[in-house]
């Protein structure tokens, strides 16, 4: 375990880390992401205008787990209680640091404590490697429709016991 993971705090969201995830979002969307995905993609799925208060409501409602660095927000991801793990966001600066490991770890020991049996996830290009390595398995590729752009992402499942 590398020194710069020891210095990371994973701790629960508050509703007042909602701006601060948001920005990580779209920003990671845009620089990372955009590896996979066009310009145009990018900008439909993390567009310029979030609603803060859906979000906030969002991830209260979940079991959310944010990743800080010196009170920095440098990470983030969440789960649902039916075991849909719905966000998993590093910030372009922090990538292969651990830090989507670490959330990961927290959100399947919440689904394990919460008696979920499977956890289901949609992954874009970007992710399915991550996700391939944490042993969650491929059921298929798909493409949907968001903010008027066509994404390719896959949808894999996780048994968890």
């Amino acid at each position: 375990m590398s020194r710069f993971f020891m210095d990371i705090t994973f701790r629960e969201f508050k509703v007042e880390d909602t701006a601060a995830v948001i920005s990580l979002f779209r920003n990671t969307v845009r620089s990372v992401n955009r590896q996979h995905y066009t310009e145009e993609q990018t900008k439909a799925w993390a567009p310029d205008i979030i609603y803060e208060d859906k979000w906030a409501d969002k991830l209260q409602k979940h079991y959310t787990v944010v990743a800080e660095l010196n009170g920095v927000i440098c990470g983030f991801g969440d789960i649902d209680n039916t075991g849909y793990f719905d966000h998993l966001f590093v910030h372009k600066d922090y990538q292969r640091k651990g830090i989507a490991a670490g959330i990961t770890e927290r959100i399947e020991d919440y689904a394990i404590q919460m008696g979920i049996k499977v956890i289901t996830v949609a992954v874009s290009i970007t992710a399915k490697p991550f996700f391939t390595v944490k042993g969650y398995s491929l059921l298929r590729q798909q493409e949907v429709e968001f903010n008027g752009q066509v994404f390719t992402n896959f949808q894999m499942e996780k048994k968890i016991i």
